[in-house]
């Protein structure tokens, strides 16, 4: 692949937009479901928790995090506003229920008051950061306390064999992450690697680790 086409994928990846972004979304979607459910099962949903989604992408897997428990509300954020008409546009039902909310952000500031959720999550999303102990510091804002903060990305050996994340992509292992979060006041409660089987671009399975760490304020 050329280089232009490299750098275009990854930016897709950060911020999707147009006919490729949506078709992107999907593939995204399908990738990371695993990872996905995975993050969720580790919040230990209760009934009636108010969850924060960092970065939902096309939001497919939104009516499995409301199969955890009940009277759930859910709020995700995105920096794309394709992704944000995409996810309102999946999830219609739960949105004219009052059930699911989404919103655009700048990527920085979360634009809630402090202590509005039990619960927040977010999935591949670490390699975008633009400034990751703020963005952290901003997570930590809106917890309860005792909330938990589920953060869930490929690790770095894998992601470095993919050639398109040399462009807009900052690599995390489980090391780099973890001095990360001792930057910032949460408290790792636990930490997870498992490798699963991923379809490649060209269609043939391979290995991904990815890690979960569970955070609480």
């Amino acid at each position: 692949m050329k280089q232009e086409e490299l750098q275009a994928i990854a930016s897709q990846l950060k911020h999707p937009s147009g006919e490729k972004g949506i078709e992107m979304a999907n593939m995204m979607n399908e990738t990371n479901i695993n990872m996905t459910k995975h993050s969720i099962q580790n919040l230990n949903i209760s009934n009636e928790n108010r969850i924060l989604e960092v970065g939902h992408g096309n939001a497919g897997h939104v009516e499995f995090l409301f199969e955890q428990a009940e009277k759930l509300k859910y709020y995700g954020l995105e920096m794309s506003e394709l992704m944000f008409q995409e996810a309102r546009q999946i999830n219609r039902n739960f949105v004219s229920q009052k059930q699911a909310f989404f919103s655009i952000y700048d990527g920085n500031t979360i634009p809630f008051e402090d202590g509005s959720f039990d619960k927040i999550f977010t999935v591949n999303t670490i390699y975008f950061w633009q400034k990751p102990e703020e963005l952290l510091s901003e997570i930590y804002r809106v917890l309860k306390s005792n909330g938990t903060f589920c953060l869930t990305f490929a690790e770095e050996d894998f992601m470095k064999t993919l050639p398109f994340t040399q462009y807009e992509f900052e690599l995390y292992s489980t090391q780099k992450a973890q001095e990360l979060i001792k930057k910032s006041e949460f408290k790792i409660v636990y930490t997870e690697t498992q490798t699963e089987k991923v379809k490649s671009k060209t269609g043939e399975l391979v290995d991904r680790a990815f890690t979960t760490i569970v955070l609480e304020k």
